[in-house]
């Protein structure tokens, strides 16, 4: 899976707590590797989100992405649940 990480992404994962980021990239290994892996928690959002899919970085954070083609995802937003709104 390839991944392409837009400004905003790249400008929230520097804000992430520093004991976070290396949590981040193991998840991102894993999502590279099959992105529906269960330890992931890969789902559909929902309403306005509709279009896009989240999967967990531990209990508090979660990495918001989509899909654009068989083995391409862009990471769009990352951070705790107030990434949501």
């Amino acid at each position: 899976m390839d991944i392409i990480y837009t400004s905003k992404f790249a400008r929230e994962y520097k804000k992430l707590p520093k004991a976070v980021k290396p949590l981040a990239e193991k998840r991102e290994g894993i999502f590279r590797k099959n992105p529906f892996e269960p330890t992931l928690d890969t789902h559909k959002l929902h309403g306005r989100l509709k279009d896009f899919w989240s999967f967990s970085i531990g209990f508090k954070y979660r990495i918001i992405f989509e899909f654009s083609e068989k083995n391409i995802a862009h990471f769009h937003s990352v951070g705790d649940h107030d990434i949501y709104q």
